[in-house]
């Protein structure tokens, strides 16, 4: 199994860089729709567009796209078989971070949608920021193997 598997790893490592990309686009969006939610009036009609992009944007894009990045990843990992490496174990500490910040985001969307969100347009703008320097991180780790 494990060689039928070593020689689609191209097209394994292409379709997780893709869904990486998918995943990061929509990390980097939600929190942005949130800031211009904030300031919108509950109820009305932005805000009732906002719900719908916000839902959209988690469950047809953000969330798939996690999931192809985990089962592609799962799939490199274990063709690869080097786990030995420290940048690995980096890696994979970031990427459960960026999963946590993922669920965040997903219960923020959901405080949206029930007109219960407390937090502010200056805290989900410092949160817009929070995935795009994990992504750096991994991306470095990914890159350089520094350890």
């Amino acid at each position: 199994m494990r060689d039928l598997l070593v020689e689609y790893y191209l097209i394994f490592l292409t379709i997780h860089i893709l869904a990486v990309i998918s995943w990061m686009a929509g990390m980097l969006y939600l929190p942005r729709l949130f800031v211009y939610h904030t300031t919108v009036k509950p109820e009305s009609q932005t805000s009732k567009l906002f719900k719908v992009m916000e839902k959209r944007l988690l469950r047809i894009i953000i969330n798939p796209a996690m999931i192809v990045t985990f089962l592609t990843g799962s799939l490199l990992l274990y063709i690869w078989e080097d786990w030995s490496q420290g940048w690995i174990h980096a890696k994979i500490f970031f990427v459960l971070v960026m999963s946590g910040v993922h669920g965040m985001l997903a219960k923020y969307r959901k405080d949206f949608e029930q007109d219960r969100n407390v937090k502010s347009e200056r805290f989900y703008r410092i949160l817009n920021e929070v995935p795009a320097v994990l992504m750096v991180i991994i991306v470095i780790l990914v890159v350089n193997k520094p350890f």
